[in-house]
């Protein structure tokens, strides 16, 4: 363990409060979900980046005309490395989800306040705590004079949280070549408030739109019509059924061991009380484990939908808005048997592999043959309101990333 990077980074922990109140403070929302995109946020990160001496920036910027200035930008910091021949990527995702419901909030969601240890705001855990412990590695090891054993790229990505394409698909899409074929990773993105949970694999993900078309009529009538809310409703119900429908197909490697599947968005249908919805729009987010039977699993969601229609004389279409599989990462790869020893060495901590439910941009790496690992030190208050991280987890985690570079 290298005492003077972990003093350096022991003795800056006003610049981890810094640059998460910066990020915080900047909204950085898909505007699928009502915001602006990640410019402002990104190109605020790399002023900072700049005034601590950083110059090597690449930007791959994704056609989106709802977002701010047209596109989505993601950003590419590379410290150069002896090993010139191959890049260690720690990826960090620069958008967030929307606050919620104020009044759930104790502070404001985009100024990050300090009390007992924690830092509380939106993103501060997902995913700011990866962006700034990745940053902070690469600065104690400029201070400390040395340099990565291979080429430190750190990747903050646009769109992860509504699916990536304007992200790292389509950073995968365009630019195919950036990805070396000796190249390894880390994702910041998912882990434990132990710290010693390293992810290896994930769920595939499955997002569906239910459309429900009945017939709209006056409520007083509801007879001349065909209630959609109420078919959707009667659906919903048989869909959340499916957890126990396929719960005795387990893989202990994930938790929870089974396949989920969760009734979650629900759109608007017609704005007045006394009108029979002829039209209703819900979601479901499915986290299939890796070795089930999609195939099967579809055939018995349509099973469904053709019960409620039959029964309430509604036309119900299902849209695939996300479709993911993923690879597993080699548990005797480079950067997981890494990780481990580097875990054990500086934090004193035998490492457990997992698998998640959660879909991280771990995924897509992994689907071109990358080995990646997903950890950090976090208690999973992401998406809640009063999002928090532990400065002391921030620290320690880039002590963990810094001896990973070296």
């Amino acid at each position: 363990m290298n005492k003077e990077i972990c003093r350096y980074i022991d003795e800056h922990k006003a610049d981890f409060v810094e640059l998460e109140s910066l990020l915080s403070s900047i909204p950085a929302i898909s505007p699928l979900s009502g915001g602006e995109g990640e410019y402002k946020k990104v190109h605020a990160l790399e002023e900072w980046l700049r005034r601590q001496g950083y110059t090597d920036f690449q930007y791959i910027e994704a056609p989106d005309k709802d977002a701010y200035k047209g596109v989505r930008p993601s950003l590419i910091l590379t410290i150069p490395g002896k090993n010139k021949d191959k890049n260690f990527w720690i990826m960090s995702h620069v958008d967030v989800v929307p606050p919620g419901d104020l009044k759930l909030w104790h502070t404001d969601p985009y100024k990050v306040v300090e009390k007992d240890g924690k830092l509380y705001g939106r993103g501060v855990e997902d995913n700011q705590h990866g962006i700034v412990t990745s940053v902070m590695a690469a600065l104690a090891l400029k201070n400390a004079g040395i340099q990565p054993e291979d080429t430190v790229k750190l990747l903050f990505v646009a769109d992860e949280e509504i699916g990536s394409v304007y992200g790292l698909k389509y950073i995968l899409k365009e630019h195919p070549d950036i990805f070396g074929k000796e190249d390894y990773a880390l994702v910041p993105d998912s882990g434990s408030s132990t710290g010693d949970q390293i992810e290896i694999a994930e769920k595939n993900m499955l997002w569906l739109r239910f459309r429900t078309k009945g017939v709209q009529c006056h409520a007083s009538h509801p007879e001349l019509g065909r209630n959609a809310f109420v078919a959707a409703s009667t659906l919903v119900l048989k869909l959340a059924e499916l957890n126990d429908y396929f719960k005795d197909f387990q893989d202990n490697l994930f938790n929870p061991p089974c396949s989920t599947f969760a009734p979650t968005k629900k759109e608007a249908n017609i704005p007045n009380i006394n009108t029979i919805p002829g039209e209703d729009i819900f979601y479901l987010d499915c986290r299939i484990l890796p070795t089930a039977d999609m195939d099967g699993i579809m055939a018995e969601i349509k099973r469904r939908c053709r019960q409620v229609e039959e029964q309430y004389g509604v036309e119900i279409a299902i849209e695939i808005v996300v479709r993911d599989a993923s690879r597993k990462s080699d548990p005797e790869s480079h950067i997981i048997k890494r990780l481990e020893n580097v875990l054990k060495d500086v934090c004193g901590k035998e490492a457990r592999l997992t698998g998640i439910g959660g879909g991280t941009v771990a995924a897509h790496l992994r689907n071109i043959g990358m080995n990646v690992a997903v950890w950090s030190t976090i208690d999973e208050t992401c998406h809640m309101p009063n999002e928090y991280t532990w400065i002391k987890n921030l620290q320690n985690d880039a002590k963990v990333m810094a001896h990973l570079m070296i």
